[in-house]
């Protein structure tokens, strides 16, 4: 006979021993994979990944729904704020470059700008409303149109 029977009993023991050490590697793999040991066949461990995706889904869209809620609120918030400082009162000596225009914008350009005018005895306060970076009903001293032009250009820087 060509194959001895001790070569034939070496092969099939290599062949064995091969098999043994392929189903150890496949059995971890297939622990690693399932996750939770107590987990013993894929459909528990496809179950448990499918409950952790919709646990992952709703917070995705609570975060989304989170997320523009903050961009709405931002977009409305003041973003640019400049002041100019000036004297409402030049050659009288009354005012001493203590007053001033300061504009407060958002993104959209709407906002308001707050102007104080200083002298020795009193100092006067007053607000006008902004809107797409125009005063559209009250007209803008020098000074305060000066103030939201500085405030659109550090919009527009960002």
């Amino acid at each position: 006979m060509i194959l001895d029977s001790t070569i034939l009993i070496g092969v099939l023991a290599i062949v064995v021993l091969v098999l043994t050490v392929d189903i150890y590697c496949l059995r971890r793999k297939i622990k690693k994979m399932l996750r939770n040991e107590k987990a013993c066949d894929i459909c528990e461990s496809i179950a448990t990944l499918d409950a952790d995706v919709k646990k992952l889904e709703g917070f995705r869209n609570e975060m989304e729904s989170y997320l523009k809620n903050v961009e709405m609120r931002l977009r409305r918030s003041s973003q640019a704020t400049e002041t100019v400082r000036f004297d409402a009162f030049r050659g009288q000596g009354a005012g001493g470059g203590q007053s001033f225009a300061t504009a407060f914008l958002n993104q959209d350009g709407d906002g308001c700008v707050l102007s104080s005018l200083y002298s020795r005895d009193r100092v006067s306060v007053f607000s006008k409303p902004i809107a797409k970076f125009e005063s559209g009903q009250v007209s803008l001293s020098e000074e305060e149109h000066r103030a939201v032009s500085l405030a659109k250009a550090k919009l527009a820087a960002r």
